[in-house]
């Protein structure tokens, strides 16, 4: 191969290899998608956490990794972020540690294992937890979100060990619970002190790499009536008549409209790759009986934020106390409201993050996802991702993996497994380059 350097001539070995690898990373992602890691709310038992992680930590033990496996004490971790009574009690995290020379940057594979609910399962096609493959396409509950990038990740690290490939630094493998739902996977390994000097987790990016998140808030707003006899005409409520609380949440949701439509306006939150921050009412529930006007009326809404309503710390409770304000002053125009004003319940605040798009990892990924004809660009994932924790704990963590978005927390959750070699091919190549590299990496 005249003219072809060493370093590209095990780069094409390693391709080769993991080309051939295609129905192991099949294999692989039909696996994890059989065990049922359906994303939970604290109190619920544990699914198939415990059985998925022994069996990763199996294979890269067996691939040469030093594997350890741990459940957290959520006591140590930041409890903005999480979900009251949660517990890690059989749901344990993971981290695999492959060693390099110790002469270039590490670099971490960080996943989730869990996955949304299955249902309405009786729509699938096929049966979620049984994957299936037709015409070149993966189907099944994680799929693209993101079994089947996790499956390229592991077996990508795997192949670079099986053929003998150093790195100038570690290589880090880890998987986590419970992102779909708070966050806390991530928060763990962190805090067990899971970092390296930059990361990619494999969500379903269509090759482009996620280097902005908005931050997630999720706050209940309890807007109080008073009960009586929906059938029979009621005197004013100074005089003891019912109030409907639903009525009265009209109020509370024309001042979230407006609220929404100054943050679409605001010159400071024109963000160059995401939308502005969203209040969407989510969850409506109020009344015990069909003839009883309601006595309150509970309205929760998903928030999105960006980094530039963050507090220094980059957390929400600015955010928090602008919602708040907002809403109260618009109930004190309202008479009963102004004497019974709404009440707030606020939830977890998932923080925001983002890597500038010029960073050592973003151009490393994006080369190595071009060289095996996927070309892609920076871009921002309007929701929230794991990848913001790793960043603000210090290991500046994008996101690339396969397509399939379109598909994720769907009916028919699918990913093309030409996408999943690709992957796989992907991160073996930003592995073998990043970690080459000896120059100071800053976030």
């Amino acid at each position: 191969m005249t003219g072809v350097s060493s370093a590209e001539r095990v780069e094409a070995r390693v391709l080769d290899a993991l080309a051939e690898r295609r129905e192991a990373i099949v294999d692989l992602a039909r696996t994890l998608i059989g065990f049922d890691t359906t994303a939970r709310y604290p109190g619920d038992p544990p699914r198939d956490e415990a059985a998925l992680q022994a069996h990763l930590a199996d294979r890269l033990r067996r691939a040469g990794a030093d594997v350890e496996l741990w459940e957290a004490d959520p006591s140590e971790l930041d409890d903005r972020q999480l979900p009251a009574g949660l517990e890690f009690d059989g749901r344990p995290q993971l981290v695999a540690r492959f060693p390099g020379r110790g002469t270039g940057h590490s670099l971490l594979f960080g996943g989730h294992i869990d996955a949304v609910s299955v249902e309405p399962r009786e729509r699938w096609s096929s049966d979620p937890l049984r994957a299936e493959v037709r015409d070149g396409v993966l189907y099944g509950r994680g799929a693209c979100d993101m079994k089947g990038g996790v499956a390229a990740m592991v077996v990508a690290a795997e192949t670079l060990a099986e053929l003998g490939i150093e790195l100038g630094g570690e290589l880090i493998v880890s998987t986590i619970t419970d992102e779909e739902s708070s966050g806390a996977g991530g928060l763990a390994a962190v805090a067990h002190g899971v970092r390296a000097d930059a990361g990619l987790v494999p969500e379903p990016t269509g090759f482009a790499a996620w280097v902005a998140c908005r931050g997630i808030l999720n706050p209940t707003i309890t807007v109080p009536g008073r009960s009586g006899h929906a059938d029979m005409p009621q005197p004013d409520w100074r005089d003891g008549g019912a109030v409907n609380a639903v009525d009265k949440a009209m109020t509370v949701l024309a001042a979230i409209r407006d609220l929404q439509d100054a943050w679409k306006h605001h010159p400071e939150y024109d963000h160059p790759l995401l939308a502005p921050g969203l209040l969407v009412p989510t969850l409506v529930s109020a009344g015990d009986w069909m003839v009883t006007i309601p006595s309150a009326c509970r309205i929760t809404l998903d928030v999105t934020y960006l980094h530039a309503q963050a507090d220094d710390d980059g957390h929400g409770t600015r955010v928090m106390r602008e919602i708040e304000e907002h809403v109260i002053e618009a109930a004190s125009r309202d008479d009963w409201l102004a004497e019974h004003p709404p009440t707030f319940q606020w939830g977890a605040d998932l923080p925001p993050a983002e890597l500038r798009p010029d960073h050592p990892i973003v151009a490393c990924a994006l080369g190595a996802a071009a060289t095996v004809g996927r070309p892609g660009a920076a871009a921002g994932m309007n929701s929230w991702h794991d990848a913001a924790t790793f960043t603000r704990a210090g290991t500046p963590t994008i996101d690339i993996g396969p397509s399939g978005f379109d598909s994720a927390h769907a009916v028919d959750e699918r990913v093309p497994v030409n996408d999943l070699v690709a992957c796989a091919q992907t991160y073996a190549l930003c592995a073998m380059r990043f970690t080459a590299s000896p120059e100071r990496v800053e976030t």
